[in-house]
């Protein structure tokens, strides 16, 4: 009996070795990395108007969208609200260091020439800018007159 209660006196003077000792602390494996330089896209659509900033080699650093600044509904397509989202997605690229940036605008909305000046406003430096917005080149086929 004695050798059961001293055993139990050991494994609890363990576990109070253990807990006394200071645990070690787990570092995060993600660094803040440096980007001076990237890309931003403006996707500007009748509804919405998105902006996405990246690295030179695409990956996505930080983005923005009308919605998710907290505009709902038809004011999601007004320039004010691209503006709005272009400072928004600048302001989370520059935790990033972010300075100069290419920007490739997409779409036909009304918040087109806003975002870039709210890219600009914002402190980003604009090396160039580009229209990638996808034209026909003629395009599908046209349906069949109607006839009466």
């Amino acid at each position: 009996m004695a050798d059961k209660e001293a055993k139990k006196e050991e494994k609890i003077e363990e576990k109070v070795e253990e807990e006394a000792k200071p645990k070690k602390v787990k570092k995060s494996k993600s660094k803040r990395r440096s980007v001076i330089e990237g890309n931003a896209y403006v996707k500007s659509t009748y509804n919405n108007t998105l902006v996405t900033i990246t690295e030179l080699n695409g990956e996505v650093i930080a983005w923005a969208s009308a919605g998710s600044c907290g505009f709902r509904g038809t004011r999601k397509a007004t320039p004010y609200a691209a503006q709005v989202t272009a400072e928004t997605a600048v302001g989370k690229a520059k935790a990033y260091g972010m300075e100069r940036a290419h920007i490739f605008v997409q779409g036909v909305g009304s918040g087109r020439e806003q975002a870039v000046r709210g890219l600009h406003s914002a402190g980003l430096n604009i090396e160039s800018l580009t229209d990638i917005t996808p034209v026909p080149h003629n395009g599908c086929r046209k349906k069949k007159k109607r006839r009466v």
